[in-house]
């Protein structure tokens, strides 16, 4: 299939997002560090900076508000407003920063 007038700057626009460690109000037992952070990019690929991680339970808290930060939201919608997620672990308290990096323009049609 070409591309056509119509696809070529894209159909559809999306936030990059970076999710960042904000503080620790506990202790870190998985090893994370204020500043440690994943970022989401062109939709759907994660990236951790090397030699770094980022845990499975801290991601697994963020990841289902990840898909409507992506997204324009009306101002008043509450997850326009709040961008702080909590890791599950109640030792740690450890708390996290949802931010928009950059607009993406893609293709819908690239995409599933």
């Amino acid at each position: 299939m070409g591309e056509t007038p119509e696809t070529a700057s894209g159909d559809m626009s999306l936030w990059d997002l970076r999710v960042s460690v904000e503080r620790i109000e506990g202790r870190s037992v998985c090893g994370m560090r204020v500043g440690d952070h994943f970022e989401l990019t062109n939709s759907c690929e994660l990236r951790v900076p090397e030699g770094r991680h980022f845990c499975v339970y801290a991601l697994q808290a963020a990841l289902p508000l990840l898909p409507a930060k992506q997204r324009d939201l009306p101002p008043r919608d509450w997850l326009e407003r709040d961008n702080l997620i909590a890791c599950p672990d109640p030792e740690e308290r450890l708390i996290m920063r949802i931010e928009r990096t950059r607009r993406v323009t893609l293709n819908s049609g690239d995409l599933t």
